[in-house]
C-alpha cells in the first residue's frame, strides 16, 4: 500500500515536511484561545446585551436590538447560562476565523501563518472578544464565514459545498444582527459562492439583487417569523438628524412648538455628534424625547416624525450634510468609547477586577486615545489592503482579501447615513477584515512552495471557476 506515493513502511520522517508547518500556527491559535478564556472569563454582558438576554428568556422580542441574537442566545444558553455561553461562542468563532486563515497561510508561508494568531492579539481586535455586544458577534460571524470558505476553497465539491452553505447562512445571520450591513453583505456573499476569484462584472450584476434579498430577510424574520414588537429604532436616526439640522440651520425642524429656552438649547447645546442620547435620556436635552413620546400626543414612531424629517431634508440639505459630516468625522477621526469601563469602576463590580483582566484595562486606558482606536485608521488600512490585493483578485487568497476589505469599507461608510453613536465597536468588522485581509493579500503575492507549477495549477483552477460560476 502507498502513502503519498511512498511505501507504507517508509520512515515517518517522510511525512514531516507536510505536517510540521501546521503545528506551530495551530499551537499559537490554541494558546490564544486559552488566553482569551483566562482573561475574559466568564464574559461581560453589556447593557444592550442584558436587554437581549431578558428577551431571550421571556421569548418576547423587540426590534431595537436584534431579536435574532436573542433566539441564538436562547439556543445556546443551556451550554452555560448567562454571559458565558455567548462569550464561548464569540471566542470560538474568533479563533476559528484567525486559525483557519493561519492554516491556509501555512501552505505557502510559515512566517505569515505564525503572524496571523499574533495579529489576533492586537488590542483593537482582542479587547472586544469578551464583550457580549451584537457588533462583536456580527464581526466574528462574518470572519468565520469568510475564513471557513477560504480554508476549503481548493477542496473537493463534497467538502466545499456544505461549508459554502454554512457560509451563506452566516452572512445572512450577520445581516439579521446588523441590518445596515445589507450593502456590505453582497461582497461577502459573492465571495462565499465564488471563492476562487473576485470578478468585478459579476459583482456588479449580483449587487442589487443581493441587497434586495438582504433587505427582505430582515422584516420577514423579525416580524413574520419572530413576531418582534416594533420599537421604531430607525426613528432614533430621524431624531438625531432633526436635531442636527436644527443645530446647523438655526431653525427648529421638530414637529413641535418649543419654549424659547428650549429652542435656544436646540440651536446650541443639545447637539452632540458623539451620540443621539442628549435628545433621549441624558442632559442637556432629554425634554425632546419626553415630548415626542408624550402619552397624549405620541410623535416618535409615527408618520409625523417621518414627514418632518423629509421636510427638513428638502429645506436644508446642506445643514443635513454638515451634520452628517460632523458625526462621521467624530466617528472616524476622534477618540470615542471603546470598552464600557465605567461599569467596572465600582470596587464591588462582579466583573472587571480579575487579576488577568485588569492589565488589559490598563492597556486599554493607555491606547484608547491613540490612532489605534480610530475607525478612520482601519477604514484607510482596509482600502490600502484592498488596493494591494487587487492585482491578485483572480486567486483564492486575493479574492478573500478584496472581498472582506470591500465589505468592511462599505459597512463603515453606511454609518454616514444611519449612525447615531460614534463608538469604536461599530468598526469592529473593519478591524477583523483588515487584519485577515492583510495576511491573505500578502499570501496572494507569495510563490507556492511547489514553484511555478503550483501557481499555474491555481490559475487553471481559477479559470475553471470562472467558466462554471454555478460552483
Amino acid at each position: 500500500m502507498l502513502v503519498d506515493n511512498r511505501p507504507e513502511s517508509a520512515p515517518i520522517w517522510h511525512k514531516a515536511p507536510r505536517q510540521a508547518p501546521f503545528a506551530l500556527p495551530t499551537a499559537l491559535t490554541v494558546a490564544g484561545y486559552a488566553l482569551t478564556l483566562l482573561v475574559f472569563y466568564p464574559g461581560y454582558s453589556t447593557i444592550d446585551a442584558r436587554y437581549v438576554y431578558a428577551d431571550a428568556l421571556a421569548w418576547q422580542f423587540g426590534d431595537w436590538q436584534s431579536p435574532v441574537m436573542a433566539v441564538l442566545w436562547r439556543a445556546i444558553d443551556w451550554i452555560a447560562p448567562g454571559s458565558l455561553s455567548m462569550f464561548l461562542l464569540t471566542a470560538t468563532l474568533y479563533w476559528l476565523g484567525f486559525g483557519a486563515v493561519a492554516l491556509v497561510a501555512a501552505r505557502r508561508s510559515l512566517a505569515l501563518a505564525l503572524v496571523t494568531p499574533l495579529l489576533a492579539l492586537l488590542p483593537p481586535a482582542f479587547v472586544f472578544v469578551g464583550m457580549v455586544w451584537r457588533d462583536v458577534l456580527f464581526g466574528v460571524i462574518w470572519l468565520a464565514a469568510a475564513a471557513l470558505v477560504l480554508a476549503v476553497t481548493e477542496s473537493r465539491a463534497r467538502v466545499r459545498w456544505p461549508i459554502q452553505a454554512i457560509g451563506l447562512l452566516l452572512v445572512a445571520l450577520g445581516v439579521l444582527l446588523r441590518p445596515n450591513a445589507i450593502f456590505a453583505a453582497p461582497f461577502l456573499a459573492a465571495y462565499v459562492l465564488w471563492p476562487l476569484r473576485f470578478d468585478l462584472k459579476r459583482m456588479a450584476i449580483v449587487f442589487v439583487p443581493a441587497v434586495a434579498l438582504s433587505y427582505a430577510i430582515v422584516p420577514l424574520t423579525y416580524y413574520g417569523l419572530l413576531h418582534a414588537k416594533r420599537q421604531n429604532a430607525l426613528h432614533s436616526i430621524l431624531v438625531f438628524d432633526l436635531g442636527g439640522i436644527t443645530h446647523f440651520s438655526g431653525e427648529n425642524q421638530f414637529p413641535v412648538d418649543w419654549s424659547a429656552e428650549q429652542t435656544a438649547q436646540l440651536r446650541s447645546t443639545c447637539y452632540d455628534p458623539v451620540r443621539w442620547d442628549s435628545y433621549w435620556h441624558v442632559p442637556p436635552c432629554p425634554f425632546v424625547m419626553q415630548r415626542l413620546e408624550r402619552p397624549d400626543d405620541v410623535i416618535f414612531g409615527t408618520s409625523r416624525l417621518t414627514q418632518a424629517w423629509w421636510r427638513a431634508l428638502a429645506a436644508h440639505p446642506l445643514a443635513y450634510l454638515e451634520h452628517r459630516a460632523t458625526f462621521m468625522w467624530q466617528f472616524l477621526a476622534r477618540s470615542n468609547l471603546v470598552l464600557p469601563v465605567w461599569d467596572w469602576l465600582d470596587p464591588n463590580s462582579a466583573y472587571g477586577h480579575s487579576r488577568y483582566f485588569t492589565p488589559l484595562i490598563a492597556l486599554h486606558d493607555a491606547l484608547q486615545p491613540t490612532l489605534l482606536f480610530r475607525p478612520g485608521l482601519w477604514l484607510l488600512l482596509a482600502i490600502v489592503v484592498l488596493g494591494f490585493a487587487w492585482r491578485t483578485r483572480d486567486t483564492p487568497a486575493g479574492a478573500f482579501a478584496v472581498s472582506v476589505t470591500a465589505s468592511a469599507a462599505v459597512y463603515v461608510l453606511t454609518f454616514f447615513v444611519v449612525g447615531v453613536a460614534a463608538d469604536f465597536r461599530y468598526a469592529y468588522w473593519c478591524v477583523l477584515a483588515t487584519l485577515t485581509g492583510a495576511v491573505t493579500a500578502a499570501l496572494a503575492h507569495c510563490r507556492s512552495p511547489a514553484g511555478e507549477r503550483g501557481g499555474q495549477d491555481l490559475r487553471e483552477l481559477s479559470a475553471t471557476s470562472a467558466a462554471t460560476p454555478s460552483r
